[in-house]
């Protein structure tokens, strides 16, 4: 028997991994077309505006948000369609794709990538948790990983690096802002329980990885309704440089200086830190983050 067809909302990022993926897009919904469902495409020069466009578009009646791009078009998903009915389905063409990478979703192979949407949307969607955020008097949602620190400040200079395109951007960037990075002193209150402590980042992880396969929290799962929350003590440039590459391979767990620890609730705060979640700006901390769990329905 034919799967039902579907009301379909796709978003693309047409300027994802610098445009060099912009024919997907149209290769997707011509896809979906022809299998059957009712679509409406939508893509726009800035989030913004997509953002503004692609809510107008979630009435009742829409049974899944297809996004087309990375981890920032994954995180407008979330924060339009976490508590509802609304399916979350990924066709990554962006530079991380951490959340598809978590899902099992092809990464570089397009048709492959389509073949999977396909298959996804005609099964029940699968419940994973979300990260709800507090900051800065709003909430919002993260389907990922929550970044405090370090990495977060090597996000953000990633993004406003043009050069190079590609995942070699964001080793670019660590070196750049290792030259002048400090620990940092962070306030915490983990599941209640309150501490002090010296840092070179914090990270709250719902899924594994960031910024393209960094497995920060190897041992995370999307739908255990918990989070891992990731601490690095304070360490020298030379020792920074030296656990990166072990954090690829996910064998940064056993150094001494990494912490890892499972808990439903983080409160976060240091002065003047930013905090970034699916690789997009969150607010200045303090932060809220709790877990809640079955919040976000995804097609994978």
């Amino acid at each position: 028997m034919p799967a039902p067809a579907l009301r379909i909302i796709v978003a693309v990022n047409a300027y994802a991994s610098f445009g060099r993926r912009a024919d997907v897009g149209p290769r997707v919904e011509a896809a979906l077309v022809a299998a059957g469902h009712t679509v409406t495409a939508r893509s726009e020069v800035n989030f913004d505006l997509l953002r503004t466009e692609v809510t107008a578009e979630l009435v009742p009646g829409v049974d899944v948000l297809v996004v087309v791009g990375g981890d920032g078009m994954v995180s407008l998903a979330t924060n339009l369609v976490a508590g509802t009915p609304i399916g979350l389905a990924i066709v990554p063409t962006g530079t991380g794709n951490d959340l598809a990478r978590g899902l099992g979703i092809p990464l570089d192979d397009t048709e492959a990538a389509i073949r999977h949407l396909l298959d996804a949307i005609a099964h029940p969607p699968r419940a994973i948790d979300a990260i709800r955020v507090q900051a800065e008097g709003r909430t919002s949602w993260c389907a990922g990983v929550v970044s405090a620190g370090f990495d977060a400040v090597v996000n953000d200079r990633a993004n406003r690096m043009r050069r190079p395109r590609g995942k070699s951007r964001y080793t670019l960037a660590m070196l750049l802002v290792l030259a002048t990075f400090r620990p940092l002193s962070y306030r915490l209150s983990v599941d209640g329980a309150e501490r002090t402590v010296r840092a070179m980042l914090i990270s709250v992880a719902n899924n594994s990885s960031i910024g393209g396969g960094m497995r920060i929290a190897p041992g995370a799962l999307l739908d255990d309704g918990l989070l891992d929350l990731f601490i690095v003590t304070p360490l020298s440039r030379l020792g920074l440089l030296r656990v990166f590459p072990k954090v690829f391979s996910g064998t940064h767990t056993g150094l001494p200086q990494v912490e890892l620890n499972r808990c439903r609730s983080v409160w976060i705060d240091a002065d003047n830190v930013v905090a970034y979640g699916d690789g997009e700006r969150i607010g200045r901390l303090p932060v809220q983050l709790d877990v809640v769990p079955g919040a976000l329905l995804v097609h994978a």
